[in-house]
């Protein structure tokens, strides 16, 4: 097991639990991530599985958010993500049968204006996921995509962050995304929902997204009055 990130104190610490491997590495740079790959490669040259959960929070709307924020939102959400199998599939290829969880959001099917970048860099990332799981089944390559509602993490503290006490009651902690993740290596599963019933959201979008926009919209105004 080798783990990518950017925060070495932390890696160590999971070095030390987990008996693995670390390098250091910010996805969203393509440079790094083809520096870290190549040095992977070297020591394990076939790949079984590869999980890309690297991503950033962007609680802002599209006219506040800062213009260098909007970017790194991008590189990390969406573009690590193709950087990362990019630079990583000659071992996936290699291993013969692999399998690549892209972990994207609930908020990649739904576009919620209170997050409209964040929302965009996740519906980049889902129509990747989805694109490349056709592409490369094919090749002995199992792409698998999960989008998670709500979750509690460092990064994306909700249970303090959001207004709602009913919300907040929603809030999922990682160790459930985790479990959910290993049953839909299990069953093969292409695209999944954690917990199931955000799919709800997605479907309505998909089918209804005129009235969904107009909903969204006066949930906005209300939460800003």
């Amino acid at each position: 097991m080798v783990l990518l990130a950017r925060r070495e104190d932390r890696l160590r610490a999971l070095e030390s639990e987990l008996g693995a491997e670390y390098e250091l590495c910010d996805v969203g740079r393509r440079d790094d991530l083809e520096r870290v790959a190549a040095s992977v490669l070297t020591r394990h040259p076939q790949i079984h599985l590869l999980v890309n959960n690297a991503g950033i929070p962007g609680r802002a709307a599209f006219t506040a958010i800062d213009p260098e924020r909007l970017e790194e939102l991008l590189r990390v959400n969406y573009l690590g993500s193709v950087w990362s199998l990019r630079t990583f599939l000659p071992g996936l290829e290699a291993a013969g049968r692999s399998d690549v969880v892209n972990i994207v959001s609930v908020a990649g099917t739904v576009a919620f204006p209170p997050s409209g970048p964040y929302s965009a860099s996740k519906h980049a990332q889902l129509a990747f996921s989805r694109a490349v799981a056709a592409e490369l089944r094919g090749r002995g390559i199992h792409v698998h995509t999960v989008n998670p509602g709500l979750v509690e993490t460092e990064g994306f503290p909700q249970a303090s962050a959001l207004r709602s006490a009913l919300i907040r009651r929603v809030v999922v902690g990682p160790e459930h995304v985790a479990r959910h993740v290993l049953r839909v290596l299990k069953r093969d599963k292409r695209e999944t929902f954690v917990p199931r019933w955000y799919r709800v959201g997605a479907v309505a979008q998909a089918l209804a997204p005129g009235l969904v926009a107009r909903l969204l919209s006066r949930a906005d105004r209300h939460r800003n009055s």
